[in-house]
């Protein structure tokens, strides 16, 4: 997509609501990396889960974005306008048996255990989902935050790649979007940690190069919980752009200056490329908000 780049990342947030804190924190790790590496910052809304889908929030994400001074390189891209090559890729896997149809229920693994629908002759009119045929292997990675990554597939469970409500499921189009767009730096946040190896796993099933990653703490309240749509996090306040980056910047860490206080977003943020240190982050996973 990109020529002659040695750094391309991305934010991909869903359009499930405004941005709250924890997303904003970490789409700023993700700049703040990519742009003191003189790298490209790509921005792709992942809207495929479309039950999901909040009206206005995509144009809600990017105005958060812009106020914030984080203006990304390139289009915007869309995980809708990509369900061919989905498609292609799961046919590619489907003709080397390394998929296969699966018409259990959650209730039914719950109580009867694994799925075995890869032995039986499946009538395929009714709904099914796909699942990848784990294989004895482990998956080892180096996270530049969390250092060495290992993790044994032998008692993993093959995993859902497409809903039975005919979606993409997460794993599989996130290994297939970060490669249509030459992602080589994926900076994320920690909860996401124990779904690498699941893409990586699906990444060498289908000769994909695998991005560094770096998986940041996440940002949790005074009881512990992760702020998150699900816990009900509200939107960050576009009225105060500065004061909030600059609080922003303490909780990556970066030890922002006094006199940065009441600088400008585009200050603060040239501050914050011009002293970017993520290895502040690395002997923690969470950071409390208070």
């Amino acid at each position: 997509m990109f020529d002659n780049q040695t750094y391309i990342g991305r934010f991909a947030p869903s359009p499930t609501g405004p941005l709250h804190l924890g997303s904003l924190y970490t789409a700023l790790a993700s700049f703040l990396d990519a742009k003191s590496q003189h790298g490209l910052w790509l921005l792709r809304i992942d809207d495929l889960d479309t039950p999901r889908n909040i009206a206005g929030a995509t144009e809600l994400i990017l105005k958060t974005l812009e106020v914030f001074g984080l203006h990304w390189d390139g289009s915007v891209v869309y995980q809708s306008q990509s369900t061919k090559y989905y498609e292609e890729a799961l046919q590619r896997l489907e003709l080397s048996q390394l998929i296969y149809a699966c018409q259990c229920s959650r209730k039914s693994l719950a109580t009867d255990g694994p799925c075995y629908c890869g032995e039986k002759k499946l009538d395929l009119t009714l709904p099914h989902a796909y699942r990848v045929k784990i294989t004895p292997k482990t998956i080892a990675f180096i996270d530049q935050l969390q250092g060495l990554i290992s993790e044994n597939r032998v008692d993993q469970t093959d995993f859902v790649i497409k809903r039975k409500d005919q979606i993409i499921a997460y794993q599989f189009a996130v290994v297939m979007d970060d490669h249509l767009q030459g992602i080589t730096h994926v900076v994320r946040g920690y909860d996401l940690l124990a779904s690498t190896s699941k893409q990586i796993y699906l990444q060498q099933l289908l000769g994909l190069t695998t991005p560094h990653y770096m998986h940041v703490p996440i940002i949790i309240d005074a009881h512990g919980f992760k702020l998150s749509k699900q816990t009900l996090a509200e939107g960050v306040d576009l009225n105060r752009p500065e004061q909030l980056l600059y609080e922003l910047l303490g909780l990556l860490r970066q030890n922002p200056t006094i006199a940065l206080r009441h600088a400008s977003v585009q200050e603060q943020l040239s501050w914050g490329i011009a002293h970017w240190n993520p290895q502040a982050l690395s002997d923690c996973q969470t950071i409390t908000w208070a």
